[in-house]
């Protein structure tokens, strides 16, 4: 009795299929349902222009599944591209390198300090007077190394 219900859909029975699977996706956090869903929506459209059996259907389903998935995880997650913010996570400073900035006060002795943001940094460099711009070279601990921008 569902043997001929199922029999009697055709075609529309993968597309239905492939709804439920895509309305999964939106139920539960997995990304993957998805690409099943498509995959069973595009087998139902090929059962339908190509009048395949059942089994060629659970071929082709099988085979756009196993491609689908390929490519979901090649566009959810593309590359192995480094982080670099993540690597600087609560290393402020090092984002600082190589940026220009206005002396806040004066270097003199060797020390001097450079506004950045709301903060104020401790800065070390040869003597110049305050307004002047710097470049920060490097990180010594909690503060900058500057130099001539």
């Amino acid at each position: 009795m569902i043997a001929d219900a199922v029999a009697g859909l055709g075609a529309w029975i993968w597309i239905i299929l492939g709804l439920v699977l895509i309305g999964l996706e939106l139920l539960l956090p997995a990304s993957f349902f998805i690409w099943l869903g498509l995959a069973a929506i595009l087998t139902g459209l090929l059962d339908a222009a190509l009048s395949l059996s059942w089994q060629a259907c659970a071929l082709v389903f099988a085979a756009l599944s196993l491609a689908a998935a390929i490519l979901g995880r090649m566009i959810m997650r593309p590359g192995t591209q480094p982080d670099t913010q993540a690597d600087r996570l609560n290393q402020r400073g090092q984002s600082l390198v190589g940026q220009v900035f206005t002396l806040e006060t004066p270097i003199k002795g060797g020390e001097g300090r450079i506004r950045v943001g709301d903060s104020s940094w401790r800065v070390t460099g040869a003597d110049r007077f305050a307004g002047a711009r710097v470049r920060v070279v490097r990180i010594e601990g909690t503060t900058l190394v500057v130099d001539d921008p």
